[in-house]
Parts: C-alpha cells; structure tokens; sequence
C-alpha cells in the first residue's frame, strides 16, 4: 500500500518564527494523484520535500502506508522524485543517468539494463541513450528525469514543479505524457505546481495552499464550482473569477445585490445563508463565462440584467473576452467566437445568478 497520511505537519526553518508549513493534514489514497497548488511561498514545496526526506520535520508525523517515515532517511523511504531543473549529471549519458541510482542500490548489470531500456520504451527515449543532456531539448530532457524515477519502481512518485521550465506547447504535450504514465504504472503521485491548468486538468484531487495553510482539498471540479473562499474562487480558473463588492437588500420578501450602479436578484435558494447579511457589505463572485450577451439570450429577466460599457473585445478564437464596465466595477465575460459587440459602445448582459459566489468580506469565507 502506498497511501500517505499527513498529520499536523509544520515545518519552521531555523531561525525563523514563522511557519513555512502550518498544520497540514491530509489523507492521500494508494494511487490517487494529488496535486498541490498555490502561489510562491505558499509551503506546497516544502510540504513535498517534507515527505520525500529532503527537509526535517518541525512537527507532526508523516506515514506512508502503516510506516511512521519521520526519522527514515529518505533513500529508504522507497520514493522517486523528478524535480524542477531535471537534476541530471552532464557528463554522463541518458543511459548513465537513468541507471545511476540502480548501480547505487547494488542491482545486478542485467536487471538495470532491462529496467532502463523498459523506462525507455514507455517514454519513447530509447533513442536518446548514448547521448548526453546538452543534446537534448528540455521536453526530452523531462522525459529522461521521468525515466530515472520509473526505473527505481517506487511507491510513490513525488513531482516537483517538472514542467516549470518548457514552453506552453510541450507543457500541454508533457501533461499527457504523465496521465499515461500514471494510467501504466498504477501507484500514487503527489504533483506540486503553482500553475491551476496543471491542477484542474492533472489531479483526482487539488490541495489549495497559501501561507502555509491549506484552504481546501476537493475534486477539481468541487473546487472551481464550490470554493471554500475567495482566495481558492479567484486562484483556480482562467480569466480568474470576477469579484465585486456591494450590500444585500430585501424587497418584498426577496433579496438582491446592489452593487451601486446596478442591482440583481439572488436565486430563492440562497434566501437562507443570505439573510444576516441584509444591509451589510458583501462580495460577488462571477466566472467569466456566467455573463451573457443579452442578444444571445432568448428569456433575460430584468432582475439579472444591467448594462455597461463593452470596453475591450479580445478574440481568443474560440471564445471571445469581453472586458466591460459597470461605471464602477471592471469584469470579463466569456463568450462565444462571433459575439463580438462593439467597443466604447454600451450594452446589455444577463448574470446567471443561479452561478454566483458571495463571501464575507472580512473573513473571505463562502457564504454561498
């Protein structure tokens, strides 16, 4: 078994009073892949390298399967890990580094080289062999880095921003090289990044991180359509989400949003977690792609309807970002590839209000 349990892990660096890594606890399954995301400095890293060996832990305990790996070095802890920079050794060749930590470990020349050359099948790098990593381009230098780990057929595989360094085009080509290979080898990846595309289109789960702390672990889709808090609402999607402040106020049994220049009404579901809120300052949250062109709308009430200021038309091919303005808010919607309004002139959008997100403004909590 393979499954990892974290428990009240904290890690302070010597010298330091703050917390790099502030009572994490977290249960990852025996081949789940599990992304950790968030911004520099948030502790994802560290709370990998935590569990890989590299960094002491300051306290909590750490198990992988029933084995309590706090004081196992961490060349036992039977894990693999690709890192950033590949950390491949230049004068050897790609046959040299995807052996080097068998011959460490005393395996038999022949069981290396089947290891080796089977890695080399599944990462189509045999070809690559007898070359050293200056010959070779980033995406296959990746593929190498990979290669090493998989011949060491380890419990858990343990990524470390790897696809940090290649262009936008072989990110997309090196992500689905790692879903096949995670679907082949069938054991438990740990991924960190700080890039949500990677999180969203990678992870069975999503640990969202900042400041040491983990806001939310939730499926990828759990996370986008129900954040915990605004920082997880505005950190996972593309264009980030809208957000706006404004105050809740009822009106013959029903409650809107004002947000100033315009008003809209909330769905009768929201009634109950929205009602202490009457009177009071809130923030909304819109994604992009729950405003529309009202043309394109064939039944738009009045009560989720406003008009602003299409300022900024960007096509995108297939879709279309319109960049508008309230008179006091700037928010994107998303539309389709011929919605193409023009610019300077005003116009009317629906919200879909069964879609939106508010949040407490001074504790950024979800309210709904």
């Amino acid at each position: 078994m393979a499954s990892i349990r974290l428990q009240n892990i904290c890690k302070v660096y010597k010298g330091g009073t703050l917390k790099a890594v502030d009572n994490v606890n977290l249960e990852i399954k025996d081949k789940e892949f599990v992304v950790l995301v968030g911004p520099s400095g948030c502790g994802k890293s560290t709370t990998l390298r935590m569990i890989a060996g590299l960094e002491d832990i300051s306290e909590g305990k750490i198990w992988i399967g029933d084995r309590l790996i706090n004081d196992v070095p961490a060349k036992d802890r039977d894990i693999a890990m690709v890192f950033q920079n590949y950390a491949l050794y230049p004068h050897m060749s790609v046959f040299e580094n995807m052996a080097f930590g068998l011959k460490l470990r005393g395996y038999p020349k022949a069981e290396i080289e089947k290891r080796v050359h089977e890695a080399a099948e599944i990462l189509n790098i045999h070809k690559y062999l007898n070359r050293r990593p200056r010959q070779l381009s980033g995406g296959e230098r990746q593929r190498v880095a990979l290669g090493r780990a998989i011949v060491r057929k380890p419990k858990v595989f343990l990524f470390d921003e790897p696809l940090s360094n290649l262009d936008a085009k072989m990110r997309v080509t090196m992500r689905t090289e790692i879903h096949k290979l995670r679907m082949r080898l069938q054991t438990t990846f740990i991924y960190v990044t700080h890039d949500q595309i990677e999180a969203m289109t990678m992870g069975d789960r999503i640990v969202v991180m900042k400041n040491g702390f983990v806001q939310q672990v939730a499926e990828p889709m759990k996370i986008y359509d129900k954040p915990a808090n605004k920082f997880v609402a505005s950190f996972i999607g593309t264009p980030p989400i809208n957000l706006m402040k404004g105050t809740i106020a009822k009106k013959d049994k029903k409650y809107y949003f004002d947000e100033g220049k315009f008003r809209v009404k909330l769905v009768d579901e929201m009634d109950v977690p929205i009602a202490p809120y009457v009177g009071k300052e809130v923030v909304l949250g819109i994604r992009s792609e729950d405003i529309y062109d009202k043309l394109f709308v064939s039944e738009a009430s009045p009560d989720n309807t406003l008009r602003v200021t299409c300022e900024v038309v960007e096509p995108l091919g297939s879709d279309v970002y319109l960049y508008l303005n309230s008179g006091k808010n700037n928010f994107i919607a998303r539309v389709g590839a011929h919605n193409r309004p023009e610019v300077n002139r005003d116009m009317e959008v629906v919200f879909d209000m069964s879609k939106v997100h508010f949040f407490d403004p001074d504790t950024e909590a979800t309210i709904v």
